[in-house]
């Protein structure tokens, strides 16, 4: 905090503790003539007229509590400016103290855990609660509270893996995040009549319904630009992060528009780094969690 605003802050704090103060001592000044106690003074609203009474004890006293609190408050903790008062207490401090209350009561078990094998994990439930509540609290708003994912969010209980499916995998994929990018290739490929071509080829891929004449127009561009990344099979790359084509599982919408779409304009998809926010030892429980949701899976689903 600049000097400035440091002198700002305590200006604006005893402005109003002596603005209360002066308020309560004013009106305590104020005498009422008991003859003219409980006369109207000539103002009425909602049917509700305002009398000449004195202000009643109990508001008089909570007043003068309220500005005995303000005081004691800005002496006891920060506020006033600056002063990090007589407590010496901070929130950062109390959440430092949590967390290392909560690291001697759970590091244990953490170390316990982060020791053993992922594939070891898959017989320890607590191990695995303990993964699916880090996935809830930090996974689920994207990859949705049942690991499903949905259209540019990858279904993590299939076993369809853009960067692999082994924990180790699976490790570097929270703890590093992933960037993916496809660039725009419709110029590439001869404008709008080229990307109805590849778009055709790829589907029949997968073995859907398509064009043959016009997916026999798109194969040689395939092969000659799309296979840098999806493999001459069409089957993609882990080391890349590129989707297979031929599986039927779409991140981004299998429909003939929505392939065109790719294949016509650029989309990148970014994971965070999840690391340095959870820390090896929960980045290992929560792999375990996803390792098992595909572990025992033999269909694949839609979209990882």
């Amino acid at each position: 905090m600049s000097t400035g605003m440091n002198l700002f802050v305590i200006l604006l704090i005893v402005v109003n503790i002596a603005g209360c103060f002066w308020l309560l001592v004013a009106n305590r000044r104020v005498k009422v003539d008991p003859s003219k106690e409980k006369q109207s003074l000539g103002h009425a609203f909602d049917g509700i007229e305002e009398l000449n009474n004195p202000l009643p004890a109990w508001w008089t006293w909570l007043f003068v509590l309220t500005i005995v609190f303000g005081v004691v408050y800005f002496v006891l903790y920060p506020g006033f400016g600056t002063a990090t008062g007589a407590l010496g207490w901070s929130s950062a401090g109390q959440y430092e103290a949590e967390v290392a209350e909560a690291d001697a009561q759970w590091g244990p078990i953490f170390a316990r855990y982060s020791a053993m094998p992922i594939e070891d994990l898959q017989d320890e439930p607590q191990a695995l609660r303990m993964g699916s509540r880090i996935f809830a609290n930090n996974c689920s708003p994207c990859h949705g509270s049942d690991a499903r994912g949905g259209i540019g969010y990858p279904n993590l209980t299939d076993n369809d893996w853009l960067y692999g499916g082994q924990p180790t995998d699976i490790v570097t994929t929270i703890t590093h995040g992933r960037n993916g990018n496809m660039p725009p290739f419709g110029a590439a490929v001869g404008g709008e009549p080229g990307i109805a071509a590849v778009a055709e080829y790829v589907l029949s891929l997968s073995g859907r319904d398509h064009d043959a004449a016009l997916a026999a127009e798109g194969q040689p561009h395939f092969k000659a630009i799309c296979s840098a990344c999806h493999g001459q099979d069409g089957k993609g790359m882990t080391a890349l992060g590129s989707p297979n084509l031929t599986d039927d599982i779409w991140l981004h919408g299998g429909r003939r528009e929505d392939i065109q779409a790719r294949v016509r304009g650029s989309i990148v998809n970014q994971m965070p780094a999840w690391g340095p926010i959870l820390g090896p030892e929960r980045v290992h429980l929560a792999a375990a969690y996803v390792f098992s949701l595909s572990a025992d899976s033999s269909a694949p689903g839609d979209g990882s």
